[in-house]
């Protein structure tokens, strides 16, 4: 269990990611900067819960996980440090809550399970998202604004207004798989449209992801029970363990391909390819979880 030491601060953020900019310019050159190194430095995963651990919603516990012990972890704890070092910086900010789009079910989640956060810079309202993972994970914020297009290396994503909800499509890669023993795998996205989320603009606070946060480790439909998933990007693309396949993801969006490089990984490489790879480095024995879901490259 990762318990808290001593007063957070900013400056040991900025190291873990390695920002050099600007600690005093709220504007969105800066945010688009730490967000984007955010995404490259810490991982979205969930071992946790795989190694006998529980996620804390206790701020101090997750900046000495995340920030001192080099791990990575999931979007309430991601996005909730994410906030603090925003408003930390001076940048204005909300809490919000998503439900994430089951592709099996063909329908949104039936509870808020994703925390983002939006940032209202010189009268424009944007939304930071660096814990989703894998290809849906945007490197910069999107600006909320209704049915634009916004290309980024992994595809173009979109947020449209429905009225009583904004919803996050992203247009997609088709995918080129390298090993022939993967190429029917379902791991693998093959749509050219995906919806990723919805949510609405009410304010949240921690309170209100508490019962969740218990939920989503508990409950044995959800995601995170059923894989153990740690995603990292990187400047070309990004990696992905889920249960035991390791994929190496490269973008290539002027051929508008995904190059996928996937094998399995034994138990006892496990770890040396999270430490390697990741830099994550792990306390606890992780017992590798792959049950199909509608979560995908």
């Amino acid at each position: 269990m990762f318990q808290s030491k001593g007063e957070m601060k900013l400056e040991e953020y900025f190291q873990r990611i390695d920002f050099r900019g600007s600690r005093d310019k709220a504007d969105l050159a800066t945010l688009k900067a730490i967000h984007k190194l955010h995404v490259m430095s810490i991982p979205f995963e969930n071992l946790s819960i795989h190694c006998g651990e529980r996620n804390i919603m206790d701020l101090p516990i997750i900046f000495n996980k995340l920030v001192r012990s080099k791990r990575g972890g999931w979007c309430l704890e991601n996005n909730y440090l994410f906030g603090w070092v925003l408003r930390e910086m001076g940048f204005n900010t909300t809490m919000l809550s998503s439900r994430v789009f089951n592709s099996i079910h063909g329908d949104f989640g039936p509870y808020d399970s994703h925390l983002i956060n939006k940032v209202i810079i010189d009268g424009k309202a944007y939304i930071g998202d660096v814990s989703f993972g894998v290809s849906c994970q945007v490197w910069e914020p999107l600006e909320l604004i209704s049915e634009k297009d916004q290309p980024q290396a992994a595809g173009a994503f979109r947020l449209i207004d429905k009225g009583n909800m904004w919803v996050l499509e992203k247009t997609c890669h088709k995918p080129k798989i390298l090993n022939p023993d993967f190429a029917g795998s379902s791991l693998v996205n093959r749509k050219e449209r995906k919806t990723v989320y919805c949510f609405t603009l009410e304010p949240r606070d921690v309170e209100y992801f508490l019962d969740v946060n218990d939920r989503l480790q508990k409950d044995p439909a959800c995601l995170f029970t059923n894989k153990s998933i740690c995603s990292l990007q990187t400047p070309s693309g990004f990696r992905v363990l889920m249960g035991w396949t390791f994929s190496e993801v490269t973008y290539r969006p002027e051929e508008g391909v995904d190059v996928i490089d996937m094998r399995d990984v034994p138990d006892d490489e496990i770890e040396t390819l999270l430490r390697e790879r990741f830099r994550v480095e792990l306390s606890n024995k992780l017992k590798p979880v792959n049950n199909r879901s509608f979560y995908t490259l």
